[in-house]
């Protein structure tokens, strides 16, 4: 867990250099802790310390940041570190129906998405209504920077998450979440977060294979490296 808490820290600071505008890191999203304790797997406070060394690091691109939070389970951990500031925008769509129903930690969430039960836990209605909330309040806030949580734990079957979307439908909803970003040129960082299948390696394979076929995420990087290379050579 500490390796994967300093990916996400390398992540962040990677979807910000040059023009790239992404990082994925293979790992993190431990949502349930906080920088004074943790619960549910969660031991370190990894989105809370990516966000801090990249508001000290980097402050003119990282002050408005958003986390946009779509495991199955809500993210009460990084929203109790960021109850009281305004420059960070919660968007939390997740089953209330279970863990860890942290009505306090709920204060931080600025746009919350219940998917517990009816059409918000099944493909149609759930993207449908994602788009339509997230593009609002991505509009509304205009983040500077995107944590993405990623969590595949609202696929049919998993016994923690208790949702029904199909893998086609978590895809769909990792494209349009870096869509979004891209189309407003917001630097993105995406954690993997819980999912508890066999099926899950399956689902997030294909969905970053998408997102490189989709947005040419390797020919980003590549120009993000030369652009960063010829800034180096032009002041020595």
């Amino acid at each position: 867990m500490l390796s994967q808490t300093g990916g996400s820290i390398l992540a962040a600071r990677l979807a910000t250099r040059g023009d790239s505008g992404w990082a994925i890191n293979l790992g993190g999203g431990f949502h349930h802790a906080w920088a004074r304790g943790g619960s549910g797997f969660c031991v370190y406070a990894d989105i809370t310390l990516a966000v801090a060394h990249l508001r000290s690091d980097f402050p003119e691109v990282a002050q408005r940041v958003m986390i946009v939070d779509l495991d199955a389970h809500q993210g009460n951990g990084h929203e109790r570190d960021f109850l009281d500031d305004d420059n960070t925008f919660i968007f939390d769509a997740y089953n209330n129906r279970i863990f860890p129903g942290d009505d306090f930690a709920a204060g931080a969430i600025k746009a919350a998405m219940h998917t517990g039960s009816g059409r918000l836990a099944r493909d149609d209605g759930y993207l449908g209504e994602l788009r339509a909330r997230l593009e609002r309040a991505m509009n509304d806030f205009g983040p500077q920077f995107v944590v993405y949580n990623a969590g595949t734990d609202c696929l049919e079957g998993d016994p923690l998450g208790r949702m029904h979307l199909s893998e086609d439908a978590i895809v769909a909803r990792d494209e349009f979440v870096f869509g979004a970003c891209f189309e407003r040129g917001i630097p993105v960082m995406m954690l993997l977060s819980g999912g508890y299948q066999a099926s899950n390696a399956r689902v997030i394979a294909r969905s970053i294979e998408n997102l490189d076929a989709k947005f040419k995420l390797g020919e980003r990087r590549a120009r993000s490296r030369s652009g960063t290379d010829d800034e180096r050579s032009a002041s020595r």
